[in-house]
């Protein structure tokens, strides 16, 4: 197990040495910072002061170095836009991001997996072949038009609920929340709808055809022949044994919710790291726009290596393999 963790580990580390690498190669192969800071009316003199300061001088390993020893403690430098940290940026639209992802997955996870199942048990039924035509239909429309029919029905023609924003916040220090004011609540309903749909569609699916293959097993037929009940064998059997590579799916699903609420955080005007990226690609705010790849790395990789500890703890069928190798 301890081998193993590690050998993770160390993956995970080379991943993100990688990805450390192309954020850094942002700023050397996109333009000079140095003109964007300075503008036109700048002298030589000037310029060359700045390069300086900020370690442009140096050779492209040194500033390589200077640059993951810094990004590993979360410095990015000043936005070339807004003149600020890049660090407290991201700090203050990381609660929004997180709120609506959260939430995206749970309403995802939640809805996907029931639906599976009972498309699975019931797969005769008119209600499943609805299910799988909507699923269908879910995952062929992309997000920003499922947002914008979202915002046409519900906040423009019934007037019940906002079209942008995130709503009145409470703040705990710098975390700030809507999920304690109404009006938090409603502005979170669209958004979190429009970004779980296609991750809720997906896990519906999987969960499906997992499950119809887990009930074709031998142990399901030993299991009725047993004489044990369809609840025992289905939830008891079949759907504890359909979670386990779902349970790979879902992880990633959730990376994917992170990284792409780009779309629905712009359509929304939700005030979270999305929309700030997206601003910053506008302006070529190439720091932000590092500081924002390294972080989306840094989540699939901490949420790669959580599903395979727990794939690997809930799976025993790996640890045997691995003890009959070893």
């Amino acid at each position: 197990m301890l081998a193993f963790i590690l050998r993770r580990i160390v993956q995970s580390a080379l991943v993100m040495a990688v990805v450390t690498f192309i954020a850094f190669g942002l700023f050397n192969f996109t333009g000079d910072p140095v003109a964007f800071m300075t503008g036109q009316n700048a002298t030589t003199e000037d310029r060359q002061r700045l390069r300086a300061e900020l370690g442009l001088d140096q050779p492209f390993y040194v500033q390589f170095a200077h640059f993951a020893g810094n990004a590993a403690q979360g410095e990015f430098g000043l936005s070339l836009r807004q003149a600020r940290p890049v660090s407290v940026l991201l700090k203050e639209r990381l609660p929004a991001t997180l709120e609506l992802a959260v939430a995206a997955a749970l309403l995802a996870v939640l809805v996907g997996i029931p639906l599976g199942v009972y498309t699975a048990l019931r797969r005769t039924s008119w209600l499943s072949h609805v299910l799988l035509a909507g699923s269908l239909l879910g995952v062929s429309l992309p997000t920003f038009l499922i947002g914008i029919l979202l915002i046409l029905v519900f906040a423009v023609q019934l007037g019940w609920l906002p079209s942008f924003g995130r709503g009145t916040t409470v703040a705990f220090g710098w975390w700030t929340t809507g999920l304690l004011t109404a009006s938090g609540w409603k502005s979170l309903i669209l958004p979190t709808i429009t970004l779980s749909l296609i991750q809720m569609t997906l896990i519906m699916r999987l969960v499906r055809s997992e499950m119809l293959e887990v009930l074709r097993t031998d142990y399901i037929k030993f299991a009725r022949a047993r004489g044990l009940t369809d609840r025992s064998i289905h939830f008891g059997h079949a759907l504890k044994n359909t979670l386990v590579p779902v349970m790979t799916i879902i992880g990633l699903q959730l990376g994917a919710i992170i990284a792409f609420a780009i779309v629905t955080e712009t359509v929304f005007q939700w005030p979270g790291m999305g929309l700030l990226f997206i601003q910053s690609v506008y302006f070529a705010d190439i720091p932000v726009m590092a500081a924002y790849l390294c972080f989306i790395a840094l989540v699939f990789v901490v949420i790669n290596l959580i599903v395979d500890l727990l794939y690997y703890a809930v799976d025993p069928r790996l640890r045997i393999e691995r003890v009959t190798t070893a």
